[in-house]
């Protein structure tokens, strides 16, 4: 079994149940999510992929802001994705969002049996919970446009955060195999601390809690090393 496929199996035996109550537990912590949505700003007729799609709150919100944009979800978990689909479903958007199963790593257009590449790749709170995430990043950029644009929010290193907040957000979120990643943080801020043309696209919450990216696809190129 491939380190993928065992992932998949791992977020399906956690989130069988956990799907039902996921949106109304997780707005609690997963700060960030609705700028990063603002932000996107996004013109008619653009296409926007979210990598972990989850049960598809943001591709609702997405699609909703943005009547005159097409959107694709992809998630390695089947039960996840059970629960998109109906969601989906009942906000009357099936014509608009196209959901996949499959793994980041090895995300492409022709997963989506397009040809035209992505306007927009969107990483909500994914990147910190993908077993390979610089694969993830280097397969979003190749399935972007030539002008087009990678968005992510994800945990900080929590450094900012007082004793004992740190320790317990970080046994909260081990129960569902998720740990905040600091080399994400470290690689995008090493990576625009190089970069003062696209220092003003990485915003850094209070605390360092997490991290709100918006870049264009030329300026991250060390992300994916």
């Amino acid at each position: 079994m491939s380190e993928e496929t065992a992932h998949a199996a791992l977020m399906d035996q956690v989130y069988r149940y956990q799907r039902y109550i996921y949106d109304l537990t997780r707005k609690y912590f997963l700060f960030g999510r609705d700028r990063l949505i603002r932000e996107l700003d996004l013109r008619p007729g653009e296409t926007v992929v979210e990598i972990g799609c989850g049960t598809a709150r943001n591709l609702i919100r997405m699609a909703r802001r943005y009547p005159e944009a097409s959107f694709y979800g992809l998630d390695a978990s089947q039960e996840m994705l059970k629960t998109a689909a109906r969601k989906i479903a009942r906000a009357g958007l099936a014509g608009r969002i196209q959901l996949v199963h499959g793994y980041a790593e090895a995300l492409t257009p022709a997963l989506f049996a397009r040809e035209a590449p992505f306007d927009r790749v969107v990483f909500s709170y994914s990147l910190s919970m993908i077993p390979d995430w610089h694969q993830a990043v280097k397969s979003a950029l190749a399935s972007l446009s030539p002008n087009g644009r990678l968005h992510a929010v994800d945990f900080g290193d929590l450094a900012g955060l007082r004793w004992p907040f740190a320790d317990l957000l970080r046994g909260w979120l081990n129960l569902f195999h998720v740990e905040p990643r600091t080399e994400i943080l470290n690689t995008v801020e090493h990576n625009f601390a190089a970069n003062a043309r696209a220092s003003n696209d990485l915003s850094i919450l209070p605390a360092r809690y997490a991290f709100v990216l918006n870049c264009r696809a030329c300026d991250v190129p060390s992300l994916s090393k």
